[in-house]
């Protein structure tokens, strides 16, 4: 579990970026966190793995304090950052190095893993390709086998088949014993991947909600002519009219679209809380 406790936390003394935040992640799902560039994603997932410490207020990542940096809670979280590293190691180097750091490595997943995401180089790992030095560290990450797993910007250079690989393997190795939280401004990328959604921007958590939830409550849908009662969030023309999110007063089944979603939150983010508090 990651909990939150009134979060402030500003790269200038006299600049909050985060204030009074508070959050509960629960095992048992893969959260999208949703965000503008500039939002204070990436900080916040720093703050998470103790990469950077609060200005104010806690934070728990299971049952430890990031910040104090224990071998103990290391060995049970793991973060890709959007700008991966990888040093001139073989893929073999790298796995003797790094993999005794987590006692719940699986070198047979790992291989595996390489496999679906077509890593298949044998030599140095820094003479790779970006996309193929990300996918390296995506396989090394999931083989550790750690409770929690932290994902900035993910598909960040990889091409549209390495994207698909990805969303199949992380639904594929994930269990109800883990919490996978994935950050991205490149909201369709994680399309059918997620079944929680966060919702950050300038510093403010507008959105934390279950697909399910968020189905329940908001409608997506085409129309010819906008509706003139009920409350329309968001509306986008298209070539059959409009492309609306609406309260879903009528109890209406529709696929949610994170990209419209995001737009209905961050654009009307007073009318959205008015909803879901209800």
């Amino acid at each position: 579990m990651i909990e939150v406790q009134n979060l402030s936390f500003g790269y200038k003394k006299r600049k909050l970026l985060y204030k009074n935040l508070n959050l509960k992640l629960e095992t048992g799902s893969i959260y999208g966190l949703l965000g503008k560039n500039g939002a204070g994603k990436s900080t916040l997932l720093k703050n998470f793995i103790g990469l950077l410490f609060p200005k104010g207020g806690n934070i728990s990542v299971n049952g430890y304090t990031p910040k104090k940096r224990w071998p103990a809670f290391l060995e049970t979280i793991y973060f890709i950052p959007e700008e991966v590293y990888v040093p001139a190691l073989t893929i073999e180097g790298y796995k003797k190095l790094f993999a005794p750091f987590y006692p719940l490595f699986n070198e047979e997943q790992f291989h595996s893993y390489l496999e679906q995401l077509d890593v298949h180089d044998k030599g140095k790992l820094n003479t790779l390709s970006f996309g193929q030095q990300k996918k390296f560290i995506i396989a090394f990450a999931l083989a550790c086998n750690t409770r929690v797993l932290l994902l900035d910007e993910p598909t960040n250079g990889l091409d549209i088949p390495s994207k698909i690989k990805f969303r199949k393997l992380i639904a594929s190795v994930f269990t109800d014993d883990k919490i996978i939280f994935i950050s991205t401004h490149q909201i369709r990328d994680l399309d059918n991947l997620i079944d929680r959604v966060i919702i950050v921007d300038n510093g403010e958590l507008l959105l934390n909600a279950s697909i399910h939830e968020i189905s329940g409550k908001l409608c997506f849908k085409s129309v010819k002519e906008l509706p003139e009662t009920g409350k329309v969030l968001y509306a986008e023309d298209s070539l059959k009219g409009h492309t609306i999110v609406i309260e879903n007063t009528e109890k209406e089944d529709s696929k949610v679209n994170l990209e419209h979603l995001f737009n209905s939150i961050t654009e009307n983010p007073e009318m959205a809380k008015s909803i879901f508090q209800n």
